[in-house]
């Protein structure tokens, strides 16, 4: 071989490397976007279960034989406490309740604006209370 092609195929060998590693860069971003998607989500979610869980309590407390203000307000203080900035309420009828539970929720971006897309099953109401922009709601329905 002559040296001009030794030459040429080392400068080849350079240029395959520095594209793999390239790709590979790549590839490892777009990985770590989907585990923080992932944790955003399950995070999501953990809130959500959380949240059915108290209003499913305080649904139980309010169809008890004699509800009382203090039940309530022992759920409305382990809803805080469980939620960022959660908050509880009883939506009452003529036959039908909603016991709701909401708490503030905005799915984090690089620069902290906030996308449409980004809300994580946007209710549109909350027990027949409209949700606030940036909050998430569970309501449970149940009779007295």
């Amino acid at each position: 071989m002559t040296r001009a092609l030794l030459s040429l195929q080392r400068g080849q060998t350079l240029i395959e490397v520095l594209v793999a590693v390239a790709v590979t860069a790549v590839t490892v971003l777009g990985l770590i976007a989907v585990q923080l998607a992932i944790a955003r989500d399950a995070r999501a979610m953990s809130y959500r279960a959380q949240a059915a869980l108290v209003a499913d309590a305080i649904a139980e407390a309010a169809r008890a034989p004699s509800p009382n203000e203090a039940s309530t307000s022992q759920w409305k203080t382990r809803a805080a406490s469980l939620l960022p900035k959660g908050d509880v309420g009883i939506n009452a009828g003529i036959d039908l309740a909603f016991s709701r539970v909401t708490w503030a929720w905005q799915a984090s971006t690089p620069r902290g604006i906030a996308n449409p897309g980004d809300t994580i099953d946007a209710p549109a109401s909350c027990g027949d209370v409209d949700v606030p922009r940036g909050m998430q709601c569970v309501a449970i329905a149940f009779s007295r």
